[in-house]
């Protein structure tokens, strides 16, 4: 269901206009190294996936696997890659003049039997913003915003990786997962494209969440040695490297383990009329779902689109923000 909401959307046919955003692959691929092919392939057969993945013919494999050296097998999933940055400039740009930066330093939260509220601001640009109910969706800020509120409930988890970024002037982009013998991708790979023709590997799976209790040199000497085992065909001798240290933000779950949909509910505080609600999407993919979960929650206490003329505030619109590959290798992301 979701890739078939995404494509809408994609195609200015959803709920919500994505025609600016860009595609970055039709099909997303997993792939097994010689020795576990078998499994991967009654796994693959299972009723989880059937009708969504095919087995990519030896004379159809992506330029990347087209090497002798390449005894494994490769399956291509029903599903697409949308590249970020774009997409975010494409929901700011459908909101034009309804988003604002809050300035932190004179702003803040208050909650009493009214709901909570922000105030900011001084003087004649002094404000006060007190609406029908917020919805907290920032990650892993959620945490300090339910805090400032006296929020008991829900609780959030941070799960952390080290993601390792490898910019290449090699042609080859890719999409996909290295299945291997645990439940979590030996390898995750996403390609980015760069403004100077060059591109950024994002890699991820078994190799970053082992990456969070590693130092960074041993992280990259890790990625390294994956990369070599996996595809020793290709030369990263020229590449550049970099490690992201990130936490995923998500709700409590029983031995913090991984949640499988989004998740959002009323947050409990002090005041019997608070109105708060704690989003996470868990994954992008899932952010439609977690839209339709908001959307009853406020349907359930009556809160309607009142398509009511953007507030004027005193605040200006904000940045978004740049790639982590942008910050690491100072090479801005190509244009959509």
């Amino acid at each position: 269901e979701m890739p078939d909401h995404w494509r809408a959307c994609l195609r200015g046919e959803g709920d919500v206009d994505l025609r600016n955003a860009r595609v970055l692959s039709e099909h997303f691929y997993m792939w097994s190294t010689a020795g576990i092919g078998s499994r991967l392939g009654g796994f693959l057969a299972s009723k989880v996936v059937r009708g969504r993945v095919d087995s990519v013919p030896k004379n159809e494999l992506p330029a990347l696997f087209q090497h002798p050296g390449f005894r494994g097998k490769l399956y291509k999933l029903v599903d697409m890659v949308v590249d970020t940055p774009s997409l975010v400039r494409a929901l700011a740009d459908n909101m034009k003049g309804r988003l604002f930066a809050i300035d932190w330093t004179t702003a803040r939260l208050t909650n009493d039997q009214g709901g909570t509220r922000l105030t900011g601001g001084h003087g004649e640009d002094a404000f006060t913003l007190a609406p029908g109910a917020w919805v907290f969706s920032a990650g892993k800020g959620n945490e300090s915003l339910l805090e400032s509120i006296g929020a008991s409930s829900p609780h959030m988890q941070r799960r952390p990786l080290k993601q390792v970024m490898v910019r290449h002037h090699l042609p080859h982009r890719f999409y996909g997962h290295c299945l291997g013998a645990e439940t979590t991708p030996r390898l995750t790979i996403s390609s980015h494209p760069l403004a100077d023709g060059s591109q950024v590997w994002y890699l991820g799976g078994s190799l970053a969440e082992k990456g969070a209790g590693q130092s960074d040199g041993e992280v990259l000497n890790a990625a390294r040695q994956e990369l070599k085992e996996l595809m020793p065909w290709v030369d990263f001798s020229n590449a550049q490297w970099s490690v992201l240290a990130v936490d995923r933000a998500e709700p409590r779950q029983r031995n913090v383990a991984r949640p499988d949909q989004s998740f959002a509910e009323w947050a409990n505080t002090r005041q019997q009329a608070d109105n708060v609600i704690a989003a996470w999407p868990t994954k992008l993919t899932l952010a439609p779902n977690l839209a339709r979960s908001v959307a009853t929650l406020l349907a359930g206490r009556a809160i309607v689109p009142s398509h009511q003329p953007a507030p004027t505030l005193p605040l200006a619109p904000p940045a978004i923000a740049p790639t982590p590959w942008e910050t690491a290798f100072g090479v801005p992301h190509a244009a959509a």
